[in-house]
């Protein structure tokens, strides 16, 4: 295997630098995980793919306006990524800066906030701020949306709440679980009129999300760790699916990675605590049936987990489609949906 297998041309005008109009107006591209057959949909068309008997399992995942802007004491700019907060005032983040400041440098951010580097863990650096705000009191006021790095432009107020799924309950991630972008509490509640069930997971998306592969053999690459929470509720409702004939239809890469690690020996448990689980093609799948997600990156690791469910070919023959189709692509881009007979229900 090679990272080259993954790849495929993208224009670059199909890269989506802003979302539409409304949530559920992107389009669906249904792809059958078995046959390989395609149709071309609208989002609001998955509502009728779904079963009464099918279980929805979506990531409640929060994102924190993670990215603040300042100086250091030299006067050179800084720029600082929350990763993950560590506690209420000390964070793992990425720096910018000309300079890479060094231990027991004060930051001085944006809002009058002042942080110093504590210490260095590989790429991060370990920050912690002064005074009483929390860290996330600080973001909340002061912080902006961290748009993954293909959205070249600055973030908006409108971000806030487009870059930041209806469900967001728990906050902790710095990128959003996008495949749940295009819900909106109406569909959601349409959703659940037609007799599907919800369940839930969080998972923090974390900026290594985005990290390209610096390996030419993807099974070298080892993965970036994220914390995530299955409750013992949504492992009852998985069992309570499978009892009645259900599928489990996770929306979003992130949930399959949830429920994957917890069900790691063949089992789905609660589970709590980080997992880097990498899937790739030959991974055998133990809880997840269907599969709503965007489009991915050329040889990222969710390309791979999507062509691990799906087959190599038949995804990359689906997203050539998608480009001859003008589908829009990435995070404020249009979704697929990957089931056994999705394309001719």
């Amino acid at each position: 295997m090679h990272v080259d297998d993954f790849h495929f041309d993208l224009p670059e005008a199909l890269i989506a630098h802003h979302p539409p109009e409304q949530r559920r107006d992107s389009r669906l591209l249904c792809l059958d995980r078995e046959t390989g057959a395609i149709a071309d949909r609208r989002f609001p068309d998955l509502e009728g793919l779904l079963r009464p008997e099918d279980l929805l399992v979506l990531n409640d995942t929060r994102v924190i306006p993670a990215r603040l802007f300042g100086q250091k004491p030299t006067g050179g700019r800084v720029e600082v990524l929350v990763e993950r907060p560590l506690d209420p005032h000390r964070v793992l983040a990425r720096l910018r800066a000309s300079k890479t400041p060094s231990t027991g440098t004060v930051l001085h951010l944006e809002g009058g906030a002042e942080a110093e580097v504590t210490g260095r863990e590989g790429e991060f650096f370990t920050l912690r701020f002064a005074g009483e705000r929390t860290v996330l009191e600080i973001l909340e006021q002061h912080g902006h949306m961290p748009l993954p790095p293909y959205i070249r432009r600055e973030d908006v107020a409108a971000d806030r709440q487009r870059y930041q799924t209806v469900f967001a309950r728990k906050p902790g991630a710095v990128a959003a679980p996008t495949a749940g972008l295009h819900f909106d509490n109406e569909m959601l509640a349409r959703i659940g009129a037609r007799g599907v069930d919800t369940a839930w997971v969080t998972l923090h998306v974390g900026s290594g999300t985005f990290a390209p592969l610096r390996v030419t053999d993807p099974r070298e690459h080892r993965m970036h760790s994220e914390w995530l929470d299955v409750p013992a509720t949504t492992c009852a409702a998985v069992e309570r699916a499978r009892a009645r004939g259900g599928r489990v239809v996770a929306i979003g890469t992130t949930v399959v990675r949830a429920l994957e690690t917890a069900a790691g020996d063949g089992a789905l448990r609660p589970y709590q605590g980080e997992t880097d689980i990498f899937i790739y093609p030959g991974y055998r799948f133990q809880a997840v049936d269907a599969l709503v997600t965007n489009f991915h990156l050329p040889g990222s690791t969710l390309l791979m987990l999507v062509s691990a469910f799906a087959g190599r070919e038949r995804v990359l023959a689906a997203y050539r489609h998608a480009v001859a189709e003008h589908y829009r692509f990435f995070s404020y881009g249009d979704a697929m949906f990957l089931a056994k007979g999705a394309a001719d229900e």
